[in-house]
């Protein structure tokens, strides 16, 4: 027995089993006990650990300290990082949300495309809007408009819904400020800006092919009709499902003009934080270390400054100037913020594993192992985070639980910024592949937009598995380029 541990905890093969049995116990846990993530994650992690033979006072401290063990490491690193992003991320998606944002962009994109652009207009509208919106609250919000548009074409629903979903699951996925990209870039140490940058140069060709051209064609060959009693707008699912926070706010929490907001007034919050980190990412390539406007650009260019500004001017131009109080502001950023407790405690029990997996020396066994066999890193993050997503649906677990395996093979080994940006493209792809019954935005996707089971999997599940395949292929050809 005392053999068998030694072989598990020293050798490359023996380690590499000791990860493969932790995920195994992480799965099982997850999908046959139905234990939380969170709870799933810390208890494999500290087993995990314990297993391979780290000090207790590694894991969790002692009692006199315990500030740098991997427990506190590990949830205060990652959390540290992302918590004020989605936090206030969430804020922004929830007064552009209230403001009517989305009925403004809807018509002004129906305007440019007409009727038989409806479909483009429709995926469109759900790559702007996915970008503050969280992917379930998309749907919830943009669902009656998609209804309104398939009425007046005569089309099937599922010609307008699958570009709208197309383009809510590639912000989602791909670009900050959601959960995912902000915690990879936590997990990796890359920057958000270059995550930005790679995420539309990857996530918009999927968006095309799964979307626009993938959603045309099954659009024709599957005929759904928009029910009567949907035309009515839906009740929005109580928080926790799908995979980002619900918002599950007040109709009336934030009471504003009867005319709608200007389209250019919402495009403009919206980029706000965009071109803000953007700024700082190029001002870092292009500027001396020592100029004054670096480091103005490096300080309203930080993500957390960025999203503050952006929801600070959609407080006062969607709230305050249209009738709004303090209060009822105040009411509505709290109401928003209610279900982004658990996701940040899966993230951050996520990170934890992750620092168990280097401290065990797995992350170095690895990376042997990968370098023995000639598999690039970015091929064998998809894979893992495919796997993961496959097995037990959520996205945001199968990408901090990859981040953090994959850590270990990307920091300190040379990697330009580009190179790890599309390192946790990868990761993202993966974590969308092969959406199916055990992901919980199946299900909202089949109810909202009437479909069966068979065809929900005939065009929902395709289009994420054409978008994970695509936006993979575009990465892992760029990271041949630059890696």
């Amino acid at each position: 027995m005392g053999a068998t541990v030694d072989w598990l905890r020293t050798t490359t093969p023996g380690l590499l089993v000791l990860c493969g049995l932790a995920i195994a116990v992480l799965l099982f846990a997850i999908i046959k006990i139905k234990l939380e993530p969170f709870i799933a994650l810390l208890l494999t992690g500290l087993g995990l650990a314990l297993v391979a033979g780290l000090p207790v006072s590694k894991i969790v401290g002692t009692a006199i300290k315990s500030g740098d063990s991997l427990l506190e490491t590990g949830f205060g690193g990652i959390l540290g990082h992302i918590a004020v992003i989605i936090g206030l991320g969430t804020v922004l998606g929830a007064i552009l949300e209230r403001s009517g944002g989305a009925d403004v962009l809807t018509g002004k994109l129906l305007g440019i495309f007409g009727e038989r652009g409806a479909p483009v207009a429709m995926g469109l509208l759900g790559l702007i809007f996915g970008i503050p919106v969280f992917f379930d609250i998309g749907i919830f919000v943009l669902a009656p408009l998609i209804y309104v548009a398939a009425k007046r074409g005569g089309r099937s629903l599922v010609l307008y819904a699958m570009p709208m979903l197309a383009g809510l699951s590639m912000t989602h996925a791909f670009l900050p400020p959601h959960p995912g990209p902000v915690a990879l870039g936590g997990l990796l140490g890359v920057s958000l800006g270059w995550l930005i940058i790679m995420g539309f140069v990857c996530g918009i060709p999927g968006f095309i092919a799964a979307g626009i051209v993938w959603g045309t064609y099954i659009g024709k060959r599957v005929q759904v009709e928009v029910p009567a009693e949907f035309l009515v707008r839906p009740e929005a699912e109580p928080a926790g499902k799908g995979e980002g926070p619900g918002t599950a706010t007040d109709p009336e929490a934030v009471r504003t003009e009867t005319r709608p907001p200007a389209v250019g007034l919402i495009g403009g919050i919206i980029a706000i934080p965009l071109v803000l980190i953007l700024g700082a990412t190029f001002g870092t390539q292009w500027l001396d270390k020592d100029s004054r406007l670096l480091q103005v650009l490096t300080f309203l260019g930080t993500p957390a400054v960025a999203l503050l500004i952006a929801v600070l001017v959609a407080f006062y131009l969607l709230g305050v100037r249209r009738g709004s109080s303090v209060q009822e502001l105040s009411t509505l950023t709290a109401e928003s913020l209610k279900p982004v407790g658990m996701l940040l405690l899966v993230v951050g029990a996520g990170a934890f594993f992750g620092k168990v997996i280097s401290a065990t020396g797995i992350g170095t066994a690895l990376a042997d192992t990968m370098s023995a066999a000639g598999l690039p890193v970015i091929v064998l993050a998809y894979i893992i985070s495919c796997g993961l997503r496959i097995a037990q649906g959520s996205a945001t677990v199968a990408i901090v639980t990859t981040g953090g395996i994959v850590a270990p093979l990307v920091t300190g080994h040379g990697y330009s910024q580009m190179a790890i940006a599309l390192i946790a493209m990868a990761i993202a792809a993966g974590s969308i592949i092969l959406s199916h019954v055990n992901d919980g935005g199946f299900w909202i996707i089949s109810k909202y937009f009437n479909l069966t089971v068979k065809q929900t999997l005939q065009t929902w599940t395709v289009l994420e598995t054409v978008l994970s395949v695509v936006s993979f292929a575009v990465a892992a050809v760029l990271f041949a380029i630059v890696g």
